[in-house]
């Protein structure tokens, strides 16, 4: 159990992390994270983090992809959870 809380905490901190670096790369023209890597992150378990820093650093919020796409994985993560710990 204690290394599901360690995965879902590492994959949010990298999600959050990525999405506040590509925005910063967008303000400066840098080179970009892709988008398929930024939901990679969100559905490998990091959509919490994707969706936090998608509020807090306004990026990516008119993307179908991430204004549905985000909120529908952390629904997904969050049922998935609390199935896990019903059993």
């Amino acid at each position: 159990m204690d290394a599901l809380w360690i995965y879902l905490g590492i994959m949010n901190v990298t999600a959050y992390g990525l999405m506040a670096a590509d925005k910063s790369k967008a303000r400066r023209s840098g080179r970009r994270i892709r988008e398929r890597t930024l939901l990679l992150a969100a559905a490998a378990g990091g959509a919490l983090g994707a969706w936090i820093a998608m509020r807090t650093h306004r990026h990516k919020t008119k993307h179908a992809a991430f204004y549905a796409g985000i909120p529908l994985m952390l629904a997904v993560h969050a049922v998935a959870i609390v199935y896990w710990f019903s059993r």
